[in-house]
């Protein structure tokens, strides 16, 4: 069955979960979670002459990125979270401009820490005697981690508007978007592939929609294994066909997968999305035990700051093992790759809860939002995250002055306090 042509929900009302729903928060913590651990694995890291060269451990592992490039599920859920919280607003009469004013100062606050810190590093470390080159590398890596959240500002920004478009019309138009844009992409124009940011990334979120309003519960059992075998299926037939390649995550001048997206990513949305419905009712029953409930709890309010400082763990370990003692990356898939491993996965996890618990307080901004001028903040934290995203924390004028604009987009998007009266 297509998730485009659904049967109606129950007694034709959506019947979503209201408030928490235990699902959502296992697949947004588990993905962010995934995501980071394959960050920290993938690098193949070479120090010498004062040059950093990087490789990637899954170029010979292409069919693992299958299950772990999970970032389909991510905005899936985050799509989900999106609709509940927006219906619940909706409902107690809040309009769209506050309801997204409040959420993108929760998307963009916690950025300001790691603006704070990368900014002076690079002179820091230059100051120090820091090669150059690997500084650059670093910096730039951090501020790439920004592209999820400038596709998942838009997202947030839409949600409103696309709710009340009706997600089982709209889901077939970006979908056929989608394959469109990868057909001129692979004809003649290449650049043209970055439409399927919007296409591919608000297709999988719109999916999160339908879960919100009751409409995947026919995915069960059968169902739910028939559209994952189908969903794999599709992406080794695509792959096989190509000019898709067989990694979901991009390699190093290949065509990517994920740099821009294509619609490969669509099939294997479809593969994740049936195995994860499929493991649902094992999930939720996870989910009522209490250990469970609390480790979501604790993890689910910091998920941003997880994601935002985990490459930075990654540079502090991988600069002390590189720099300080001269241990590159052995060869993957070696005894020695092997057993460094773990020892190298429990050296970054306990740096980035130190980090964690350090700027996790920033997930909460201070003050109250405003909607007065929606439009003008959000077009200024956009523009600010994507200069962030294309150069990085580097040095330079344009990270410092992406920074205050940034600054100014949340002090836009926020109430500012009436003097008191003195009578």
């Amino acid at each position: 069955m297509s998730l485009t042509m659904l049967p109606p929900s129950p007694a034709g009302v959506p019947a979503g979960p209201a408030g928490r729903d235990g699902f959502v928060d296992v697949l947004r913590v588990f993905g962010m979670v995934l995501v980071v651990v394959q960050h920290w694995t993938m690098p193949v890291l070479v120090y010498g002459d004062g040059r950093l060269s990087t490789g990637n451990a899954l170029a010979g592992a292409p069919l693992v990125t299958w299950i772990s490039q999970v970032m389909p599920l991510v905005f899936f859920a985050g799509g989900a979270a999106n609709a509940i919280s927006w219906r619940s607003a909706d409902r107690r009469g809040q309009t769209p401009g506050l309801w997204v004013a409040r959420r993108l100062r929760r998307l963009a606050w916690p950025v300001l820490p790691l603006a704070f810190v990368w900014l002076p590093l690079p002179y820091v470390l230059a100051a120090l005697g820091v090669p150059t080159q690997p500084v650059e590398v670093a910096a730039r890596t951090v501020g790439q981690l920004l592209w999820f959240l400038v596709v998942y500002l838009l997202a947030v920004v839409a949600t409103p508007y696309l709710s009340r478009m009706g997600s089982g019309r709209l889901l077939p138009v970006l979908a056929a978007g989608a394959v469109l844009v990868d057909v001129v992409r692979f004809s003649w124009l290449e650049g043209a592939g970055y439409l399927n940011v919007l296409f591919v990334w608000l297709a999988v979120h719109q999916v999160g929609f339908l879960y919100a309003e009751g409409r995947l519960e026919w995915l069960t059992g059968r169902r739910a294994l028939a559209l994952s075998i189908a969903g794999f299926g599709m992406v080794a037939g695509l792959v096989a066909a190509g000019p898709y390649p067989a990694s979901m995550i991009g390699m190093p001048g290949a065509v990517s997968n994920m740099a821009p997206p294509s619609a490969c990513m669509l099939a294997l949305f479809a593969g994740q999305l049936g195995l994860s419905m499929l493991l649902r009712p094992a999930l939720d029953r996870l989910c009522r035990r209490p250990s469970v409930d609390f480790l979501l709890t604790a993890l689910a309010p910091r998920m941003m700051t997880l994601y935002l400082w985990h490459m930075t763990a990654l540079v502090t370990v991988a600069g002390v093992a590189l720099l300080g003692f001269g241990a590159d990356t052995p060869e993957v898939g070696s005894f020695s790759w092997w057993a460094r491993m773990p020892l190298l996965l429990a050296a970054l996890t306990v740096v980035l809860l130190a980090l964690v618990g350090l700027f996790g307080r920033m997930e909460e901004p201070p003050g109250t939002a405003s909607a007065r001028m929606v439009t003008t903040g959000t077009l200024m934290i956009g523009a600010a995250l994507t200069a962030l995203m294309l150069t990085g924390f580097t040095t330079g004028v344009l990270p410092p002055l992406a920074t205050c604009v940034l600054i100014m987009g949340l002090l836009v998007l926020s109430r500012t306090a009436r003097p008191v009266a003195r009578g």
